[in-house]
């Protein structure tokens, strides 16, 4: 039912479903063959085009999130100036998390560096990471929540689901990969010494 569901409300406001796990599989190929790096000539302007990629089906995402939500029927008892404010406050706190994510993993950090060998010195364990698993997914989530409960929309509710959803699966795919190459690196000698 919820693939069903997306993609019939993407479809109602023309957009295609989302592609967080075709961007980690060709994460997965650059980082098994290096192909995108030897291609364009270095690893860190191919980490640059991808994340411009990712950036832009994140635009294409949310303005078909906006456009699916706006097209249904608003829910009564989400229509209110409390349910309002704590929409707000959910942006604000969605906000903070993926700023803050962003500014602590930088442009490599945030779109998928470390599958282009592009590595920082240890995990990042300073904030927001300190408080949080993953806060760019759950700070993202909680945006999009936000914004469907500021409109006091059902569909944005369920669309929110169906993005979180998305995000437990890239956290699936990502999450063993980062934590065995930082394992990896923290095991092998320092080649500086």
């Amino acid at each position: 039912m919820w693939p069903w569901t997306q993609t019939c409300l993407l479809r109602r406001a023309r957009c295609p479903p989302p592609q967080d796990k075709a961007v980690l599989q060709v994460a997965r190929w650059e980082q098994k063959t290096r192909k995108l790096s030897q291609a364009m000539g270095s690893p860190y302007l191919a980490c640059y085009v991808l994340g411009g990629v990712i950036l832009l089906l994140n635009i294409l995402r949310s303005h078909c999130f906006t456009q699916a939500m706006l097209s249904q029927p608003r829910m009564d008892s989400l229509d209110s100036p409390m349910a309002r404010l704590v929409g707000l406050l959910l942006l604000g706190v969605g906000g903070v998390l993926v700023l803050s994510s962003f500014f602590a993993l930088g442009f490599t950090g945030t779109f998928l560096g470390d599958y282009f060998g592009i590595l920082k010195e240890s995990r990042v364990t300073t904030f927001p990471f300190s408080i949080l698993d993953n806060p760019m997914y759950w700070g993202s989530t909680a945006n999009y929540l936000g914004w469907a409960v500021v409109h006091a929309s059902p569909a944005g509710l369920l669309l929110t689901a169906v993005v979180a959803l998305t995000y437990v699966v890239a956290i699936l795919y990502e999450e063993p990969f980062t934590a065995e190459i930082y394992r990896r690196k923290t095991s092998q000698p320092d080649k500086r010494s």
